[in-house]
């Protein structure tokens, strides 16, 4: 005679430690529009360059961990479209087209590939230990850059070198802090919540 034993499911992602309801996703998602655009608004500039350094990676990083690939990236296409709309989301509380379609445009637009590459990574338990973490967030950074960068120089009408200059190497001290802290987060999220494998 034999028994089975049935078990639930692991989870993917952070937020499937969330009771299944059917607002759950919307509200997750919501939620992560909310944070980054708090988080755009931790913003300065460095001397003479036209790109903020702002909050806004670190939130797009967490929330494509946290929600996974297609809830990270519909989050990201949600507060692109807020803020195109006229909601104040943007750094420094900018809103509108122009905002998307001008010079830091394009790092908006690398927030809807981080986010669901690092949530499809993060679907595979990369987030769960610190030591996969911190390359799953340097790589949503670096998609973020390879979309940013090159639309920079671009809208700018200046030269990629210069686009490199004062869009990406400008960043990178604080993109590795930024990268760093959201390594630290999600495991201890994964800790704290008892599921970690």
């Amino acid at each position: 005679m034999s028994t089975a034993v049935v078990t639930a499911p692991q989870p993917r992602v952070l937020a499937d430690l969330v009771p299944r309801v059917r607002a759950r996703d919307l509200a997750l998602v919501i939620a992560a529009v909310v944070l980054t655009a708090l988080c755009a608004q931790i913003s300065f500039y460095l001397p003479g360059n036209p790109v903020p350094v702002t909050g806004q990676t670190f939130a797009v990083l967490l929330s494509g961990a946290a929600l996974g690939a297609n809830r990270g990236a519909t989050a990201m296409l949600l507060y692109i479209l807020v803020g195109m709309i006229g909601v104040p989301v943007f750094a420094d509380g900018n809103h509108g087209v122009d905002v998307v379609t001008g010079a830091t445009g394009g790092y908006l637009i690398g927030f809807l590939a981080a986010g669901w590459v690092v949530g499809k990574l993060a679907e595979h338990r990369y987030d769960r230990r610190t030591l996969t973490a911190l390359p799953l967030f340097l790589v949503g950074s670096a998609l973020i850059y390879a979309i940013g960068v090159p639309w920079l120089a671009v809208s700018a009408n200046q030269s990629l070198g210069w686009a490199l200059s004062n869009g990406f190497v400008d960043f990178i001290p604080g993109d590795l802090v930024k990268a760093a802290a959201a390594a630290g987060v999600l495991p201890l999220a994964w800790k704290l919540a008892g599921r970690r494998t």
